[in-house]
């Protein structure tokens, strides 16, 4: 029996943020590493870029079915089984079957290319993912029908972001370059509003911050089907009275600290309250970051709202502590590795010791990080 493909889904906050796009792009660049790639599914919504992306790629043509007397277009899945690539592109992974199809959505088909050892690129946006509906409906006012269960998210292994700001996304609409014009209309008194578009954006830039923390196995078993707490603060509501509560979190550039950022930007969410990242940089000590990773947290911090504090120093508990006085933070997120030399537990049993000694009236919170050194 062949092992599980791999699944990379593209999300998106809205139709026209270049998730197709991406998508194609990074199967070209596949294709280009001697990769066997094909076209299962495109959504092209008649859009030149997109064509013109598409073209040099296998595309495996669409199986008609008659339902209700019409005759209508859908991936054809046993064609992909039988073709057996090594990489499907599959568009649109929300969408609902017509009846005479394998199963009654998308999704179960790209589970069963999966299943046949096939690794799957997909796209779908965010107003989609199940446990968000009635966020989204809300939000916008629009009722979506076509959902996706969270677990697919969850069991992908990998979630990408095709971000652009809620501007440059209304300016292609208003240039034709996301719809015809008849449904650029209609597009535009649903979700392409700013004020919507924006909350959108934040509902996607956290639903990705949530994936990007890997959780271990027995976590990821558990989350099967479970309906996340996702609760972003939407534009348009009334915002809560200004919170005394201040985080905290103890981060390097290294990506396996970045656990303790996410865990800071949900107890922010949770508590209204603001955020900081604290960077407590060690020249000298044989340990150097590359301007890469320095760059990679910056973003990070930024995109996620927070506020991003470097300070220089050997002695990492002092100057957490005056940090952690001058910013007033009430919580203060550290990592704790799974596993590490004794000496390494010590010193680490050593710093959180000494920070909820110095700092009696702070909620110290500890997360496990990736393995380090």
């Amino acid at each position: 029996m062949p092992a599980r493909g791999r699944h990379k889904i593209f999300l998106g906050m809205a139709p026209g943020v270049g998730k197709t796009y991406q998508m194609l792009e990074e199967g070209h660049e596949e294709k280009d590493r001697g990769r066997d790639v094909v076209i299962g599914y495109l959504e092209s919504h008649g859009r030149p870029e997109t064509l013109s992306q598409a073209a040099g790629i296998e595309t495996l043509p669409r199986r008609r079915l008659r339902y209700r007397g019409a005759s209508l277009e859908e991936m054809d899945l046993p064609a992909i089984l039988r073709r057996c690539p090594r990489l499907c592109l599959v568009d649109e992974l929300a969408h609902t079957n017509i009846a005479g199809c394998e199963h009654e959505k998308r999704h179960e088909d790209v589970d069963a290319i999966l299943a046949a050892g096939i690794d799957v690129y997909s796209t779908v946006n965010v107003q989609h993912v199940e446990s968000l509906a009635s966020q989204i409906a809300r939000l916008t006012g629009i009722q979506v029908r076509e959902t996706l269960p969270d677990r697919v998210l969850h069991e992908a292994d990998d979630v990408v972001l095709v971000d652009v700001t809620p501007e440059l996304l209304i300016e292609r609409l208003k240039a034709g370059k996301i719809y015809p014009d008849q449904s650029a209309a209609v597009a535009a008194a649903g979700f392409f509003q700013p004020a919507k578009l924006a909350a959108l954006r934040e509902l996607s830039l956290l639903e990705v911050a949530e994936e990007a923390e890997p959780p271990s196995s027995a976590q990821r078993k558990a989350s099967v089907g479970r309906e996340r707490a996702v609760k972003p603060i939407l534009l348009g509501e009334a915002l809560p009275s200004p919170s005394t509560q201040r985080v905290l979190a103890l981060a390097t550039p290294d990506p396996g600290t970045r656990p303790t950022v996410y865990h800071a930007f949900r107890t922010a969410e949770r508590l209204h309250a603001p955020f900081d990242v604290l960077w407590i940089e060690t020249r000298g000590a044989g340990i150097t970051a590359s301007g890469e990773n320095v760059a990679a947290l910056e973003r990070l911090v930024t995109t996620l709202g927070g506020n991003l504090l470097v300070r220089e120093g050997h002695d990492v508990a002092a100057i957490a502590v005056q940090v952690a006085r001058e910013q007033r933070s009430t919580y203060l997120v550290i990592g704790r590795p799974r596993r590490r030399s004794a000496l390494g537990r010590l010193v680490h049993r050593r710093l959180a010791l000494e920070l909820m000694s110095a700092l009696p009236g702070v909620d110290v919170q500890i997360v496990a990080l990736a393995d380090l050194p």
